[in-house]
C-alpha cells in the first residue's frame, strides 16, 4: 500500500503543466473574441516542447496564462501543481516565483548592467549572499558567452546581446518552468542552437520544463515534442486536435 502512494504521488508530479479545456475570450458583448478554444496540453517535468502557429493564433496569450499573469478564465490549467482557474493574486504571485519567462523584447533596465540585470532573476532565490548572487549572474553569463560584458549597459550590447543577457536572467532564478516566446529571434542560426542546447541541458539536469513559442526553423530537431497551434487550437505534429 505505501508503495502504491509513492507511485501516484509521482504521476501527479511528474506534469509540470496540466491543461485540459482551456478558454479565453477577449472583448464583451458584440466585440467578444474566442482566442484560445478548449486547450488540452500537458508537458512533463524535464521536457523540452516547441510550440508553433501562425501570428495572432493565441501562442502568446497562451504563454502568459501558463506564467499566470492573465486571470485563467474558463477550464482548468494546473501549473506546478497549482490549480490557476480561480487562484487568489497571492497564488499566482507565488508561482511566479518558479517560472522564468523570455518575451521576445528583452526588457533589460537601462540603468543596469549586464550583470547587474541578470542578478535581479537571482535575487529571487531564498537564503542566498549578495556575493553569492553575483556568482549566480556571472555563471549564467557565462553560459550565454557574455562573460566579458559583464560591465556594460543595455545600450553598449547589440540586440542579440541584450536577449542573451535576458536568457541569462530567466535562468538565474532557478526556474522549476520555463516560457519562452520566440528566444532565438535575434540570434544568428548559431547562436540560437547554443542556446536552445543550454536550455535543453537545464531541463534534463534541473528538471526544469520548457515551453518555448518559436518560428525558427533551425532548431526543431532540437524539441523532444513539437505542438502546432491554429484559430485558438492546439495540435499535435500529426495535425491531430489535442
Amino acid at each position: 500500500m505505501i508503495n502504491k502512494k509513492v507511485n501516484n504521488k509521482k504521476a501527479i508530479n511528474s506534469n509540470s503543466v496540466l491543461i485540459r479545456e482551456l478558454s479565453h475570450y477577449y472583448g464583451i458583448g458584440d466585440n467578444r473574441k474566442r482566442v484560445l478554444d478548449g486547450v488540452n496540453i500537458n508537458i512533463e517535468q524535464g521536457e523540452l516542447v516547441l510550440l508553433k502557429g501562425p501570428s495572432g493564433c493565441g501562442k502568446t496569450t497562451l504563454l502568459t496564462l501558463i506564467g499566470a499573469l492573465r486571470t485563467c478564465q474558463s477550464g482548468s490549467l494546473k501549473v506546478l501543481n497549482n490549480e490557476l482557474n480561480g487562484a487568489s493574486r497571492k497564488t499566482r504571485q507565488k508561482l511566479r516565483r518558479s517560472i522564468g519567462m523570455i518575451f521576445q523584447g528583452h526588457n533589460l533596465l537601462r540603468c543596469l548592467t549586464a550583470e547587474q540585470n541578470v542578478q535581479m532573476g537571482a535575487d529571487l532565490i531564498k537564503d542566498l549572499t549578495y556575493l553569492q548572487r553575483r556568482e549566480i549572474a556571472r555563471k549564467w553569463l557565462s553560459e550565454v558567452g557574455l562573460v566579458e560584458h559583464n560591465k556594460k549597459f543595455p545600450s553598449d550590447l547589440s540586440g542579440g546581446q541584450k536577449q542573451r543577457v535576458a536568457i541569462a536572467r530567466s535562468l538565474s532564478a532557478n526556474p522549476k518552468l520555463l516560457l519562452a516566446d520566440e528566444p532565438t529571434s535575434a540570434l544568428d542560426s548559431v547562436t540560437g542552437r547554443e542556446i536552445v542546447s543550454l536550455l535543453k541541458r537545464l531541463a534534463k539536469e534541473q528538471n526544469c520544463s520548457v515551453l518555448m513559442v518559436t518560428h525558427d526553423p533551425r532548431i526543431s530537431d532540437m524539441a523532444d515534442r513539437i505542438l502546432n497551434m491554429e484559430d485558438g487550437k492546439i495540435f499535435d505534429a500529426h495535425s491531430k486536435i489535442i
